[in-house]
């Protein structure tokens, strides 16, 4: 080829180009430049009105409900009977009707319009911190008002929560052992599984889960109840994640978390499993960045965006394709305890 003949190959491949960019436009499919997955990270949102450690939430008609806690900075200095509510429509917190006495580790769940507040410990003195509890508690929304359940036929504290169906399950945690109730010293592992009927304010218990163990996470998939980390007394943190099938009351195993992170919290986006967060005590101690993404189909985990505040004893659910992460202690322990809320957005 001279210099004096076209270069028909840079025609050809710039006639490729446009047309590709022209029928991306014209048929509504990205361009070649935007074919990369969307950038997601972490991001700042409203704080919640109080700093609080050892909390859970629940979601009740679009609203964030955020009860009990330890309250905490460079040391544990009580438990919390505030009740918090955050507006996702209008992305502010507000407050509701404190609970009939302050709760940490407080379970909640929302059924049919209204809210529950399952166990948890009472701080009743500087060195009784963890007495624990079996009460049921009710919130209508409607009349602003806790009223109590029928009590939980065993006491339980740091288990996790899910609605399948009609039923709220309880599962895991830990229980006195023997005698005392009043330190962390009195209370050993569970695997139980406890099933409370909000239509007849009764319970009953369902197979207990494979591993016991407490400060686990977890979410409902579907009819399938997923429950992933957590610790044990003796042992530490655990990578075990369990799938309950209510239709046969069976619990399997599945594909363990890559990182055992105890203290964690989790949701579900988009049929997948997200779990975040936690605390470890080994050289130190500290908290878990890594946030897991978990695929049921698949049976496999991948890594996700890390969080931008880590943290342990956090908060965590999802509306939409958004995950919020509430609250929890940005070192182990009782310290550096936060009313940060930060969002995951896909």
């Amino acid at each position: 080829m001279t210099s004096s003949e076209p270069n028909n190959t840079s025609l050809s491949r710039r006639k490729f180009m446009t047309s590709v960019c022209y029928s991306s436009l014209l048929f509504g499919l990205h361009p070649l430049w935007s074919l990369s997955p969307k950038l997601v990270k972490w991001q700042p949102a409203p704080s919640m009105p109080f700093k609080l450690q050892e909390i859970y939430c629940a979601v009740l008609n679009q609203n964030i409900h955020v009860a009990g806690g330890l309250i905490a900075d460079t040391r544990i200095t009580g438990d919390s009977s505030h009740h918090l509510v955050y507006n996702s429509r209008e992305n502010t917190w507000g407050m509701a009707a404190k609970l009939p006495e302050s709760r940490h580790h407080l379970q909640l769940a929302s059924f049919s319009g209204k809210l529950y507040g399952f166990g948890g410990f009472r701080m009743r003195a500087p060195d009784e911190v963890w007495v624990m509890q079996d009460q049921t508690w009710i919130y209508d929304p409607g009349a602003d008002k806790w009223t109590t359940g029928t009590p939980a036929p065993v006491k339980h504290g740091e288990t996790v929560a899910g609605v399948i169906n009609d039923r709220i399950h309880i599962v895991g945690g830990r229980y006195p052992k023997a005698g005392g109730n009043s330190v962390y010293s009195d209370h050993t592992d569970t695997g139980h599984h406890l099933v409370y009927d909000p239509e007849s304010d009764s319970w009953d218990q369902a197979a207990p889960a494979p591993t016991a163990r407490n400060s686990a996470a977890g979410a409902v998939i579907g009819d399938l109840f997923y429950v992933v980390g957590g610790r044990t007394v003796s042992g530490g943190n655990v990578t075990d994640l369990e799938v309950y099938d209510p239709r046969e009351d069976t619990w399997r195993k599945a594909a363990p978390i890559p990182q055992a992170q105890g203290g964690l919290a989790a949701a579900s986006v988009n049929g997948k499993l997200y779990a975040f967060g936690g605390e470890y005590f080994d050289d130190g101690g500290g908290v878990y960045k890594q946030c897991w993404k978990y695929n049921p189909e698949a049976d496999s985990w991948e890594p996700s965006v890390s969080m931008r505040s880590p943290r342990h004893g956090l908060a965590g659910t999802a509306i939409g394709n958004t995950i919020y992460a509430m609250g929890g202690a940005l070192k182990a322990g009782g310290e550096q305890t936060s009313d940060l809320m930060e969002t995951l957005s896909f």
